[in-house]
């Protein structure tokens, strides 16, 4: 069920009323229905993929209550690697099995020995790399003794099934979502309205800049030989756009419907594109994945301590990792060596952490050298987001070498140039409202509230206005082919 359908639209009132009809009952039926909602809202899609999540859910819930009770270090290490198997195991059959078959056939043919194996025809399980990553952090801090387990099965499998974020984050860690389905929920009427301030807004992301970007995009990357080397620019720049508008998107309206119910998601996003170098961005880009990567992979590698040669190690295992937990494809793994080569120098000149807070604090505009570490550090991403959009490296390097060919001082050739100006005063704005809100948790958080009443409501149906004048097929979220 997408979160830019009828189907939810339906679905989310009618779930929330009943919801809170039953906080008068005991928690159990709360968690109850809000876990069968979770399954109905996953199984929308495809009704057997909610026989993985539940096997998942038992598999890791025994083995987390196992893991506790264990004293010795040898079955303490064999139950965490069974859970690593499972895991990781399902995740690498659907997710890279023919990635492998097909490259084992290329070595082959290149060594003159074809062996033509053949692949399967596996239907990718939606969501399936957010809610792994989420059951093993579980297990790991079990492991590492930073958690207790749960007894309570239904609180554990609707930890795991939570439907806001269950497709595509944020990906929650068990100490922070898990004691909130234990937890009495009382209705909040200032939190349940900032949370349809965040879902207005998330959706504003994802139909109107997103998915109209997507119609320019795609444009250029299904043919860039048709288009003059100004117009392919403005293609990367609109996917970079639209990326961000449909995974923040997303996360916005998934903390936001969170709150609906009185859970509080961790922060998914925090205005990425206003980073001043790559580290930044990764600190502020899907937050809650890169900060998995630091906790269960960095760190445990050995973090920054060590040699500097051992640090570039993990940095590049990391970003390779990460490059693979998007998609089994070389585009992808060039995309994180990119990231990773951008990200090495700021570590031998010690300027990884040089931006740890918000760029032009209690100032309208940045200065000249913030402004051009904005422009440059979005300049860099937008340039590796060419190979992520890409469907293959040839088709990268195409697209690259099309941007070369000729002068770039060419009026752009769009299909529809009216629909790209628009676009681009759309996307502009976006920016621009953001940018105002960026010491924020969210655009609107603060944005409008103090305005007067008329005001205030003439804003926010406008942007309900130009939600239903852009809303038309609806457009699966970029992030749930991951």
């Amino acid at each position: 069920m997408l979160f830019n359908s009828l189907d939810f639209a339906v679905f989310l009132p009618l779930v929330f009323g009943i919801y809170w009809l039953l906080k008068n009952y005991h928690l159990k039926y709360q968690n109850t229905f809000l876990l069968l909602s979770s399954y109905v809202f996953y199984g929308w899609w495809d009704w057997r993929f909610l026989m993985l999540i539940a096997f998942s859910t038992i598999v890791d819930f025994i083995i987390g209550n196992l893991l506790f009770k264990a004293e010795k270090s040898f079955k303490r290490k064999i139950l965490l690697s069974l859970s690593l198997v499972v895991n990781l195991g399902l995740l690498g059959f659907f997710k890279y099995f023919n990635f492998f078959i097909d490259n084992v056939n290329q070595v082959f043919s290149f060594l003159g020995k074809p062996l033509e194996l053949r692949g399967l025809e596996i239907i990718l399980p939606v969501g399936i790399s957010f809610y792994t990553f989420q059951t093993l952090s579980y297990t790991l801090d079990i492991y590492h003794k930073k958690l207790k387990p749960t007894n309570n099965f239904m609180a554990f499998a609707g930890f795991v099934s939570f439907f806001p974020q269950l497709v595509a984050g944020p990906i929650e860690r068990a100490k922070n979502l898990l004691p909130q389905f234990k937890t009495i929920r009382v209705f909040n009427k200032q939190k349940a309205i900032d949370g349809l301030r965040q879902i207005l807004w998330g959706l504003f992301k994802k139909i109107v800049i997103a998915d109209q970007c997507a119609l320019i995009v795609n444009d250029c990357f299904s043919n860039p030989e048709a288009y003059n080397p100004l117009t392919l620019v403005f293609g990367a720049f609109f996917f970079a756009i639209q990326i961000y508008g449909d995974f923040s998107g997303y996360s916005d309206i998934a903390i936001g419907t969170a709150r609906l119910f009185g859970f509080d998601l961790m922060k998914n996003f925090a205005f990425p594109y206003f980073s001043r170098n790559i580290a930044e961005f990764w600190r502020r880009w899907h937050i809650s994945l890169s900060t998995w990567f630091r906790d269960y992979v960095y760190i445990p590698l050995g973090g920054s301590k060590g040699t500097k040669a051992m640090v570039v190690r993990n940095i590049f295992a990391v970003f390779l990792i990460s490059a693979l937990w998007h998609g089994a494809n070389w585009t992808f793994i060039i995309w994180g060596l990119i990231h990773a080569l951008c990200y090495v120098p700021l570590l031998f000149f010690n300027t990884t952490r040089t931006y740890t807070d918000t760029v032009a604090v209690n100032r309208l505009l940045p200065n000249l050298k913030e402004l051009l570490s904005i422009l440059f550090t979005f300049i860099l991403t937008t340039l590796a987001w060419i190979f992520f959009r890409a469907e293959t490296l040839s088709h990268a390097f195409n697209y690259l070498d099309a941007i070369w060919s000729e002068s770039i001082w060419q009026i752009p050739n769009f299909v529809n140039n009216m629909m790209a100006f628009t676009t681009f005063l759309l996307v502009g704005f976006m920016l621009a409202t953001e940018w105002i809100a960026r010491e924020h948790n969210f655009a609107l958080e603060k944005l409008a509230t103090n305005w007067k009443r008329p005001l205030r409501w003439t804003f926010y149906y406008l942007l309900i206005l130009s939600i239903f004048y852009f809303f038309g097929s609806e457009q699966e979220f970029i992030y749930f082919q991951f």
